[in-house]
This record gives C-alpha cells, structure tokens and sequence, in this order.
C-alpha cells in the first residue's frame, strides 16, 4: 500500500500519498469494485441506450455482495433548469412500489392482523358477495379476479378512499378467483385500503413508520407534488417527437398503493440489503413472496409472480424483479439473488424500457465471474 505509515517518516507524507488519499475519498461509486472494462462498456452502452430510447435522464445501481459498485447519474433529471441526474435524484416508482406494499400487507400476516387465505369480506363487511370468494393471497398474486383501472376513470378527480373502495367494489369480476392470473393495478390499491382498515393508518405512513425509516431511506415517501421534495425529478413524454412535461393527474390517484411512491438508488441499496436479513420479514415469508403463486388447481399461472415480485429463470440465474411506469417514469429492479448481483435502473421518459437496460447490464457484470 502506497500510505504505509511504517515506511514514512512522522508527519512527512508524499505527495504522492497524499494523492492517493484524496483519490480514494473521492472515488465515485461507479470505479469502485469493478473492472475498468466492465466500468467503460457500462457506460457506452447507457449512453447508447438513452439515446436510442430519447431518454432524458437515468439513475443506475448495481450492487454485488451487498456493496455498491456503482451509483451513478445520467444525463438530465430537469430539462429545463438542465440539472444533471445524480445518485440521489428522486424518480416516481410506477408499479415498482408493489413490493413495498406487498411487504407491509406480509407484516401484518405475520402479526396474525391479516389472513392470507381470508376472505376480502371479512375486512369490507359491505362488499359485494362475489369478494366472498376473494383471498388476500389472491391479491397480492393478481389471481384474485380484480382488473386495471376502466377506460373511463377520470384520473383528474379529486377522489376519496371511499370512493375509490366504491368503484372497485362495482366492478365485477372477470373471473372466478384462484382460476387465472391477470396483473390488477385495482388489487393492489384494494391492499392499500385494506392496510388502512386493519391498522387505521394511511398505507403510506405505515410504510414510513415501519420500513423506510428503520432502514433509513431518507427520500423514500408517497408522492406529493406540493411538498418540497429535495433533488425531485421531472418526468416527460414524447408526442410526435417532440419533449413534453408528465400529465397532471389528481392528487388521491398518486397516493395509491399500487405504486406511487418517490425514491432514489442510494435508498433501494439500503432496500435490496435489508432484503437479505429477517429485519422486515422472516425468511418463510420473504420465500413466499419470492415464489409463484399457484391457481386453486395447483397448477403454476403465466404471471410467474409471487407477492409484488416477478420471479424468473435467466440463463440459468434467478432473477426476481419488478418493472414500475407512471407519470413519465419508468423503473426496473432486477435482483439475481443466487448471485447476489442487483442491478436498477430509474428514468424519466414515458415508454422508455429500463428493464433492457438492467438486464443487459446484469449480464455484463455476470459475466466477470
């Protein structure tokens, strides 16, 4: 080692030590743990890919063996103020924010406040008779009957809870529960409704209270376009080519428990760690979650989805990941836990496909060993 205190005399250090301090102070996350080949054809193919795809701004994370072995910003979280992307810009989840969810619903089934196998109507006394039918389990795995938002939903009204609960509850099911899988953005807003009547908390400060905070992930929150939100990024779409700012919609519909959460890499590094310990979730249940669900046949679903995750088989590697689109966000967390590589990828232009760009980088990195 260049700084060997042994070798040098008190209170004389080389410059050339002293450059090497510096150096390794300063050292980004994106040069640490890596080689610079791999440091170098990550980086060509971001920035091939964000301009093929027109995409303003991008945050990446790769984390292996628990380590950050980059974090890094690119291009521009702010076209017009043209402030760059950094590894604490704040990006909107899109359906990513499942798993938070999916993970606070798991809580409480461990605290024995919710029944996995129970039906809905134990909890919402005045729905429907077909929600008789319908488990918590089947939400959490789309196999429960439940649909996407209608055509027709005005995502531009100041919706209450209530109301929301109303309108999903007149909906009627498009199958029998437990006999198909059908991705239900309404099923998981049904989950948020569901944690609030069980703990009587708002799902967005039970996530606060029970998971962000302990883990410490400082600028992880529901979203609020009226707060004050440090280093928030701006979210776009292409219309005709041409840049434009993210739609406006009611502030109840980014509230919502099936993905409508801020964060930031540095804050999913503290996730995906948090992820390979009991401090959330016993082992039993974080392998559940990380298991396809089946139908009441015993039969595997195209889904391959466990609760708030999508598990997967990649040449030969394990992949459990989730994609999020919101808003004029698109993110992809991708967690090949057998090798204990996770990379993310989080970016601000509708229609963009982050989940290319994490697995092609996934495969860089795998392909080190």
């Amino acid at each position: 080692m260049l700084c060997n205190r042994d070798l040098i005399r008190p209170r004389v250090i080389s410059v050339a030590c002293w450059m090497f301090v510096l150096w390794t102070l300063l050292l980004p996350h994106s040069l640490a743990g890596q080689s610079p080949s791999t440091t170098a054809a990550v980086t060509e193919y971001v920035k091939a890919e964000m301009q093929r795809q027109h995409i303003p701004g991008l945050s990446l994370l790769v984390v292996r063996s628990g380590k950050i072995i980059r974090a890094e910003g690119f291009g521009l979280a702010n076209v017009e103020l043209q402030v760059p992307v950094k590894p604490e810009t704040v990006f909107q989840s899109g359906s990513a924010g499942k798993q938070f969810s999916a993970t606070a619903v798991m809580m409480l089934v461990e605290e024995g406040k919710i029944g996995l196998d129970a039906a809905l109507t134990k909890y919402f006394p005045g729905a429907p008779p077909a929600w008789n039918d319908v488990t918590v389990r089947e939400l959490l795995s789309h196999t429960a009957g439940f649909g996407d938002y209608p055509k027709d939903f005005d995502f531009r009204k100041d919706w209450t809870e209530d109301e929301e609960l109303k309108l999903i509850e007149s909906i009627p099911l498009a199958y029998p529960p437990g006999t198909k899988w059908e991705y239900s953005n309404l099923g998981y807003v049904t989950l948020g409704i569901l944690i609030h009547r069980v703990t009587g908390e708002f799902y967005g400060d039970f996530l606060q209270q029970r998971i962000f905070q302990p883990l410490g992930m400082t600028s992880t929150r529901v979203i609020s376009e009226a707060d004050i939100v440090p280093n928030r990024a701006a979210g776009y779409r292409l219309v005709k080519g041409e840049l434009k700012n993210q739609e406006w919609v009611a502030p109840i519909v980014n509230t919502t428990a099936d993905g409508s959460l801020y964060f930031n890499i540095l804050d999913l590094a503290k996730w995906d760690a948090a992820l390979y310990t009991e401090k959330l979730l016993k082992r039993s249940s974080l392998d559940l979650m990380w298991t396809p669900a089946k139908l009441k046949n015993g039969q595997p679903h195209k889904g391959n989805y466990g609760f708030g995750w999508f598990i997967e088989e990649r040449h030969g590697h394990r992949c459990i990941h989730h994609n999020g689109a919101w808003q004029g966000f698109e993110t992809a967390i991708d967690r090949y836990v057998d090798d204990q590589l996770t990379v993310v990828a989080l970016s601000n232009l509708e229609g963009a496909k982050p989940g290319e760009i994490t697995r092609h980088v996934a495969e860089m990195y795998l392909a080190e060993k």
